[in-house]
């Protein structure tokens, strides 16, 4: 990778940020959000353990996602496609926008919630604002603008760190819970922990990710890597650098979430959080109203991150799948069905937000769907990153065969243990 004289391009550790920042600050969603309040609200520090465990697979199985996009130049979707019947991609694809539209329907209602919380006014106002601004800078703005936006958004998570060091924490309590957890390995606890597992480790970030990276592409001057191998070092490392840096930024996060919630609700005996909102609103009596308002910003920031995620996941998913033009890059009168799809999931999203339809039921059932296809859907991803017809010499390393089928066996006993608890609920 050169610059414009020639010479060999230096690397730069913050402009080398990008699609891996992108992703891992947006799976601290607001769904996201409430799944870690209930960790911390119901059982304290002893979930601390969760989200430092899930790092390396999160990190390892992104990087790969990640390098699958950089090396073909095409998406996930168009890459499985080149192994596997188009019937099966299509129903994947189909059952992931399903749970998109589910977790964009819970992610804005808890947007709208907190903006009538800390601003007052109409709930579900707040929440046709959120969609339509998110719909409109999606279709309207480029990619190479847009994403300096989306960088910008990864700022808001901060807002929970910012709560943890407003109120008392026992640091060597939480030290002590974080490396030796003291688990009872009961029904509601391993519930709950396939809750972090699948909330951190989710199939719409496969998708978006490595399509990210695809459109990253030629805005920086640069190749496929099976077409340009020169290019290979300076991109790889790269790709590294953003995906484990943007995973523990994600972890980071989502540890500060635990924490803020177990220092303030559970110590104070609030052990049932359905919902970011609730979690923010039950913060104003106990931490104050200042923790009160970064937490129910935070909500709205992140938010404002997740539902372009969750949509244009599912909009490069389903083009790919189906041979239309794709790209956040492009212009809506180029890639008329790839914006569709965006518009349809957001839209979807917001009236099911109007429904009689809990959002409590609707990130229920996201979990249920995704439960579905992650695991498939990580063996599909393993077996491109390792095939040579897709990635020539670029498949995935050891290391990345060795943590990501770890991830695959972590998330495949996920599922099973999640499913069994919906069995015997019902």
């Amino acid at each position: 990778m050169t610059d414009r004289t020639g010479r060999p391009r230096r690397f730069n550790p913050f402009t080398a940020l990008g699609p891996g920042l992108i992703t891992g600050a947006a799976d601290d969603d607001p769904s996201g959000i409430a799944t870690y309040s209930q960790a911390g609200a119901g059982f304290g520090l002893q979930m601390l353990w969760t989200v430092v465990l899930t790092y390396p697979f999160m990190a390892a199985f992104q990087s790969v996602c990640a390098r699958i996009g950089r090396v073909s130049g095409r998406g996930l979707a168009a890459n499985i496609q080149r192994v596997f019947p188009p019937w099966i991609v299509v129903g994947v694809v189909g059952l992931l926008l399903i749970a998109n539209i589910l977790n964009i329907a819970a992610d804005l209602a808890s947007m709208g919630e907190a903006a009538a919380l800390v601003i007052g006014g109409d709930q579900h106002l707040y929440t046709a604002g959120f969609a339509l601004v998110t719909l409109a800078l999606q279709v309207f703005v480029p990619y190479h603008r847009y994403v300096r936006l989306l960088k910008w958004l990864t700022l808001a998570l901060f807002a929970y760190v910012a709560v943890a060091f407003i109120v008392h924490v026992p640091w060597l309590a939480v030290l002590h819970a974080t490396v030796m957890p003291k688990l009872k390995f009961s029904a509601e606890e391993a519930t709950l922990v396939v809750a972090v597992f699948g909330t951190t480790i989710s199939p719409y970030l496969f998708f978006w990710q490595a399509s990210e990276e695809v459109e990253d592409i030629a805005p920086a001057g640069e190749h496929p890597l099976t077409q340009a191998p020169a290019e290979a070092p300076a991109a790889l490392q790269r790709i590294g650098w953003d995906t484990y840096v943007g995973m523990a930024f994600s972890n980071l996060i989502a540890f500060f979430i635990i924490l803020s919630t177990a220092v303030t609700l559970h110590a104070a005996g609030v052990t049932q959080i359905q919902t970011a909102g609730q979690a923010a609103n039950a913060l104003r009596p106990i931490a104050g109203d200042f923790a009160f308002a970064l937490f129910a910003l935070g909500i709205i920031g992140t938010g404002l991150l997740a539902i372009p995620t969750l949509a244009g996941s599912a909009a490069y998913a389903l083009s790919e799948a189906l041979g239309w033009k794709e790209g956040l890059e492009r212009r809506f009168s180029d890639a008329q069905g790839f914006y569709g799809v965006i518009a349809v999931a957001i839209l979807a999203g917001l009236a099911l937000s109007y429904s009689p339809l809990d959002p409590i039921q609707a990130l229920f059932w996201s979990a249920v769907v995704n439960g579905v296809i992650a695991v498939p859907l990580m063996v599909v991803i393993m077996l491109v990153a390792t095939a040579r017809t897709i990635m020539g010499g670029f498949i995935a390393t050891p290391l990345q065969r060795t943590v990501g089928w770890a991830a695959v066996a972590i998330m495949a006993v996920a599922s099973a243990v999640m499913f069994s608890q919906f069995a015997r609920s019902g």
